[in-house]
């Protein structure tokens, strides 16, 4: 019985945050801001690569925002305005991923009409987000190169959960025991025809592409 109502819980948890998450999505939409979840596990090099993007994207006159999630702290949250992005701190205490409830209040911060583009950086990890859609426009998962080449294999929800699938820090693909080749074959077998793109977010490698993949003109 206790496990009946376990399962019950979680489900009931789950349809509140999609019901949420399509709230959010209609509240942006109406505003005209296309947003993009961005998910991955710690030290795949999210935060530079969304700062390296949105850093592009305002040169070109895009309005852009994020929400940097978290645990705790704010080091992202610095990092973004150092780097002169609008951000918004967001710590999830205990929990390991963002939910839809917590970024209607994080959009509560934000101006919401002086933006086009928003960026959500989740949870530094590879289980949890991809059962909690936040209502962005796509969701887009970013591995690195440093993680292995079984990424895909152990972690499979969460690349059939993207639209998008990035291998990050291909700079350092010379100095690593990896192979690339498996990973674009599991990727291949979770989402058939999708293409896992290549970026280094330190030197801006694979920008290009990955743009187009979003259908952002930057």
């Amino acid at each position: 019985m206790h496990k009946v109502s376990d399962i019950s819980i979680e489900a009931d948890v789950l349809a509140e945050n999609r019901k949420l998450g399509h709230e959010n999505h209609h509240r942006l939409r109406e505003h005209g801001i296309r947003s993009v979840d961005v998910m991955g596990s710690i030290g795949s090099g999210k935060t530079l690569l969304i700062q390296q993007m949105a850093v592009r994207m305002m040169k070109k006159g895009i309005r852009v925002a994020v929400l940097a999630g978290d645990v705790t702290g704010q080091d992202d949250f610095d990092r973004f305005q150092k780097a002169g992005v609008k951000a918004v701190n967001v710590n999830t205490g205990k929990e390991c991923h963002l939910d839809a409830h917590l970024v209607d209040h994080a959009l509560d911060k934000l101006d919401l009409e002086s933006l086009d583009f928003l960026f959500v950086e989740n949870v530094g990890n590879l289980v949890c987000p991809a059962d909690f859609p936040l209502g962005t426009d796509q969701r887009m998962v970013v591995i690195s190169v440093t993680e292995g080449d079984d990424m895909v294999r152990k972690q499979p929800l969460i690349f059939l959960e993207s639209d998008i699938a990035v291998l990050n820090k291909v700079d350092l693909l010379p100095y690593m025991d990896i192979d690339v080749s498996l990973l674009d074959r599991d990727y291949d077998r979770v989402k058939k025809g999708a293409r896992l793109y290549r970026t280094c977010a330190k030197t801006g490698e694979g920008l290009d592409e990955l743009f187009q993949a979003l259908n952002i003109q930057a």
